[in-house]
């Protein structure tokens, strides 16, 4: 069930790269990106800034969200360049949950340091332009894309509902955002998410210890439960995309047990999505 026992203060952005047979992920508060192969070994890079979730471009390069910008790091060298400012004026606030959607675009959420209220966003980059799409979030998360490519899932976790808003044939929101999935009653923290190629919605639940899927209608199917308190981050991959990965973080624990802060892999009887992959401007690629 472990697959990886580095104990992470905030693991978060559990992405599946398939073309390295390997889970990426992050420790938020370390500033230090991982990569995993399946039955390889750890490698991992430091940062200056924060980073939290990252999008494939090709087989060797992703784009990084940094609290400040997001960049353009090559998996070769380690190198970094920086493609556009991320609120990089508001010391108030870094990247959180993020990932690439099926029209080539890149949603990324922000939420402040302290988890001030409402100092969150969430933007999209595509082909070159990064646009404002919702404001006024405290915890952004749950960023995640149905199969057909015609709606999106979020959340802000201080709430306690997943949204879901339709998208357009480019891949922005056409209408507002709805009520998909809500928490509240049973007082659950919605985190990270992921969607499988069914349409089924995974959702890692804070301070729940699981990760559970509600069905394309939002209806619960079932929970996994995980050695950790805090699951933040679930990916669906391995060679048959049959595998649940899902980072977990001690942050928040007095008494964090040996494997809080843990990375774990499940097999599950759904096939996931294959990760879409950020299309660059011209002027970058």
């Amino acid at each position: 069930m472990i697959f990886d026992d580095t104990p992470c203060t905030l693991g978060e952005g559990a992405l599946w790269h398939s073309d390295l047979n390997a889970l990426i992920w992050f420790d938020i508060i370390a500033k230090r990106m991982y990569l995993k192969p399946i039955g390889g070994q750890r490698r991992h890079w430091d940062f200056d800034d924060h980073v939290s979730a990252a999008g494939i471009v090709d087989a060797d390069r992703l784009i990084v969200a940094s609290s400040r910008a997001l960049l353009l790091f090559d998996l070769r060298d380690g190198s970094r360049t920086p493609l556009v400012d991320l609120e990089a004026d508001n010391p108030v606030t870094r990247s959180n949950d993020g990932r690439a959607d099926p029209q080539g675009g890149f949603w990324i959420g922000t939420m402040g340091l302290n988890a001030e209220a409402g100092a969150g966003s969430i933007w999209r980059y595509h082909r070159g332009e990064l646009r404002r799409l919702f404001a006024d979030i405290t915890i952004t998360n749950a960023i995640c894309f149905a199969p057909q490519g015609d709606s999106a899932c979020f959340t802000d976790t201080d709430q306690g509902v997943i949204m879901r808003v339709a998208l357009d044939a480019d891949g922005w929101p056409a209408g507002d955002p709805q009520p998909f999935i809500d928490l509240r009653a049973e007082g659950l923290s919605p985190d990270g998410a992921v969607m499988d190629a069914q349409g089924g919605l995974w959702s890692a639940q804070w301070g729940a210890g699981r990760v559970a899927r509600y069905d394309a209608q939002g209806r619960f199917d079932r929970a996994v439960m995980l050695p950790a308190a805090h699951i933040s981050c679930p990916s669906i991959g391995g060679a048959d995309l049959d595998t649940l990965f899902a980072t977990s973080a001690r942050q928040e624990l007095d008494a964090p047990g040996p494997d809080d802060g843990c990375t774990f892999a499940v097999t599950v009887d759904e096939r996931g999505q294959s990760e879409h992959r950020v299309i660059l401007p011209s002027s970058v690629s």
